[in-house]
């Protein structure tokens, strides 16, 4: 087989895992992207002492009297969970990525070649794998393990910015939906014709704040309207911001005083009652102008309950916003056009889909918009990380 060069890393490799010439250039790259990713998980999460700290929280665990202060053990239960959960996922990947480059260098020398192209292949889906848990290691800033809601603005242009609006909620969905988190739409505000004027949907899963949290900013379409008679290319926008859903022992000040709650009537599913009683509820915070309403329950207590947590979670965003000096979500929502722009899709005349931010281009758009969105969300961690 051919020999590979311009891996600086190769001797390095070769002594670690016993390479030899015989590896082909592909299965070379992907051992050295595991390699470095491994490497870096156990540097984010600081892998040595994490499990010195596990071994000393499981001595306590095991003591006579553990359970003397209930509520103190159960704080100290989670905190070995949560450390164990942060070094499970890199030991796994470690003792496997040993198995299969162990494996790779037996069926090489014994020339295999199936069994060769079988543990290559693994090893591609584990490189991929390496990648993504390196992503999530870097996740570890206030809140980024929190669960998220994700708010869409249809921008200016009628049925057709409010069709990109419902567009965008389904891709976010569908991206949700592979991840296996649960999905809940706590506020719904259905277009004229078609499609949605704003949309609010709570996501609940492992670290999906984390991964979402650089999706707030301005989404623009380009495509021939469905909605034109005349079959012309129409530019939309809408807006999307990601707030993180904060436990309630976090402090946020917030003055009855600056508040105005309004009710009104549901719309959408929940048969005749929420079509005849004013449980929906709208909260606005004065000083700000945020707006945060919730129609999912038939309860008006229990919308009420729903609208202040999500105000709560977005003047805590808007808290981080200001001191990372990023942009305002209240100026977000304000100018729903080519400001703030970080993605551009386009279907018409050809498929596009690329972000401004980080320069990643997809051709295959559809498969953007049923989800396929990781590779923009990696690229967006990575750069502000």
């Amino acid at each position: 087989m051919r020999r590979v060069k311009g891996l600086s890393s190769r001797n390095m490799l070769r002594n670690i895992w016993g390479l030899d010439d015989g590896m082909t250039p592909q299965d070379l790259r992907n051992v050295e992207v595991i390699e470095s990713a491994i490497r870096n998980i156990k540097s984010f999460v600081d892998f040595h002492n994490t499990l010195k700290m596990i071994q000393e929280l499981g001595n306590k665990i095991n003591s006579s009297g553990f359970w003397d202060d209930a509520e103190l053990a159960v704080k100290i239960i989670k905190e070995r969970d949560q450390l164990q959960n942060s070094v499970d996922p890199v030991q796994n990947l470690e003792v496997r990525f040993i198995d299969i480059v162990d494996l790779i260098k037996l069926a090489e020398s014994e020339n295999d070649e199936q069994s060769i192209g079988e543990f290559s292949g693994i090893l591609e889906r584990m490189t991929h794998e390496a990648t993504t848990l390196q992503i999530e290691s870097i996740l570890n800033a206030p809140h980024d393990a929190a669960d998220c809601y994700v708010e869409i603005h249809a921008g200016a242009g009628g049925t057709e910015a409010q069709d990109w609006a419902e567009m965008l909620a389904r891709m976010y969905f569908r991206w949700a939906e592979k991840r296996g988190y649960r999905i809940e739409i706590t506020d719904k505000m259905d277009g004229d014709e078609a499609g949605v004027k704003s949309i609010t949907i709570n996501i609940k899963g492992q670290k999906s704040y984390g991964w979402l949290k650089k999706e707030t900013g301005i989404h623009r379409l380009v495509r021939i309207s469905p909605f034109d008679s005349n079959a012309r290319r129409h530019t939309s926008f809408a807006a999307v911001c990601v707030s993180p859903e904060i436990d309630n022992d976090i402090e946020v000040e917030i003055n009855d005083a600056d508040l105005r709650i309004d009710t009104y009537r549901s719309s959408g599913a929940g048969g005749q009652h929420v079509n005849k009683t004013d449980s929906a509820v709208r909260i606005t915070h004065i000083p700000t102008g945020i707006v945060s309403q919730s129609q999912v329950d038939r309860s008006q207590h229990r919308n009420r309950e729903i609208a202040m947590s999500m105000l709560r979670s977005k003047l805590y965003a808007l808290k981080l916003k200001e001191q990372e000096d990023a942009t305002k979500v209240t100026q977000i929502k304000a100018d729903i056009a080519w400001g703030n722009q970080i993605r551009s899709y386009v279907l018409q005349p050809y498929q596009l889909v690329k972000d401004t931010r980080t320069g990643i281009e997809k051709g295959n758009a559809m498969a953007v918009l049923d989800g396929d969105i990781d590779e923009f969300l990696e690229a967006a961690i990575s750069k502000i990380c």
